[in-house]
């Protein structure tokens, strides 16, 4: 025999999935762990968006299976193919296509429940019609709020059915106004979820425009938790962060299971999400009281400017002991207290994410010298500031370590 002859043919697995969000990123980082460990695969993969049309050489090339992102548009020539296909869209259901995805219930749940500890009791949540997705985290979302018996609204930008998810969420651009005015008459403080990391930053930006304060009048938590879109938002977005990772290493051994023959179609199976990552949109106390709110806002924009007490009262109308009675019968912590756990979390902040020196860290907390900002951590969290450091790095190896 010759030696091609005696090689074993390497199953070739088309990914028709798009790496220009987070989720398609983390999606094909669980097909490749699967692949990696646990069969033989060659994977072929194109840089494409999310809409895009079939690549060319798919269909001149010797494919065994399909991991796509489906659709309308998509779908008859992957039909063609007569090859095994497994849907991370879940955008319709196709006969014959096994779909794996992300559990809007799941989703919803989890944003609602990070929304009603932070305070909030009113609720909102902002999307795209049309898009499946959008919908269903809408009817999840609201049965939540509904089944609390809290107030509920939701606002969706205008838009024509089979339109692409692009389109879709492009309209979202300039939507701003009439966005801006629904927003406006929403009662305060009111805790938002929107459809995803984009729409949250559309969100954000009208409440800019409208002068809507972000936490404090409207606290916003986004799906996907795409870092390039939530650190690019003002302030910075919370998110829901999907196990992707999960839906791909799913996918990848449903897809081997139908290439072996051992699993016929199945509905939809969906993958619960990992957690939220807060950051600056809904790291607040939700609270009724006008002023209290005032002061809060005035402390976590300003403390880390040195601020004290006497600095707080110049903005209220409250007495001192106005302001120390109320900040204990709605937060359970002096103003003095509230200013330096504000500062505290600034500096687990910068040892977690720079390289900078305490020296350094010392004047971006409100702090004019390093040792009396050490004696504060260390008071206040029961280790050193370096300890912290160590803790934090070694957790981050270790999840690293963990990650396929």
């Amino acid at each position: 025999m010759t030696e091609s002859m005696n090689q074993k043919h390497r199953p070739q697995i088309a990914l028709l999935v798009e790496a220009s969000r987070a989720y398609g990123r983390e999606l094909l980082r669980g097909v490749a762990y699967f692949a990696r460990t646990q069969v033989d695969w060659s994977l072929l993969h194109q840089e494409m968006m999310l809409d895009s049309e079939i690549p060319d050489w798919i269909m001149s090339s010797r494919i065994d299976g399909v991991i796509a992102r489906v659709d309308t548009h998509t779908i008859k020539p992957l039909k063609k193919l007569n090859v095994p296909i497994v849907d991370v869209r879940c955008n319709r259901k196709f006969p014959g296509v096994p779909q794996v995805g992300t559990d809007d219930r799941s989703v919803a749940e989890i944003a609602f429940k990070h929304l009603w500890n932070r305070g909030f009791r009113r609720f909102a949540f902002c999307g795209f019609r049309f898009a499946t997705y959008s919908e269903s985290r809408l009817k999840h979302f609201r049965a939540l709020v509904e089944e609390a018996g809290c107030p509920f609204t939701h606002y969706e930008s205008a838009g024509v059915p089979g339109s692409s998810i692009t389109t879709i969420e492009r309209a979202g651009i300039v939507d701003i106004e009439p966005l801006a005015k629904w927003l406006c008459t929403l009662e305060r403080p009111t805790g938002m979820l929107v459809c995803n990391d984009i729409r949250g930053q559309q969100v954000l930006n009208a409440c800019r425009k409208a002068s809507i304060g972000v936490p404090d009048d409207v606290g916003v938590i986004g799906v996907d938790d795409d870092d390039a879109i939530c650190l690019m938002c003002d302030p910075p977005l919370s998110s829901v962060r999907p196990d992707a990772e999960g839906v791909g290493y799913r996918a990848a051994e449903l897809l081997h299971s139908l290439m072996s023959g051992l699993a016929n179609e199945t509905e939809i199976e969906n993958i619960k999400p990992k957690s939220v990552s807060e950051r600056l949109s809904t790291k607040v106390l939700a609270i009724d009281d006008v002023e209290l709110a005032k002061v809060c806002r005035y402390i976590r924009q300003h403390a880390c400017d040195g601020i004290n007490v006497g600095n707080v009262i110049e903005i209220t109308s409250l007495s001192r002991r106005q302001l120390e009675r109320r900040f204990r019968e709605e937060l359970g912590v002096t103003p003095h207290e509230q200013i330096t756990m504000t500062q505290i979390a600034r500096v687990k902040q910068l040892l977690s994410e720079t390289d900078m020196t305490l020296e350094q860290i010392a004047p971006k907390a409100g702090y004019s010298h390093k040792e009396s900002l050490s004696a504060v951590f260390k008071r206040e969290t029961g280790i050193t500031p370096g300890d912290f450091r160590t803790q934090q790095h070694a957790a981050s190896s270790k999840l690293a370590d963990e990650k396929p």
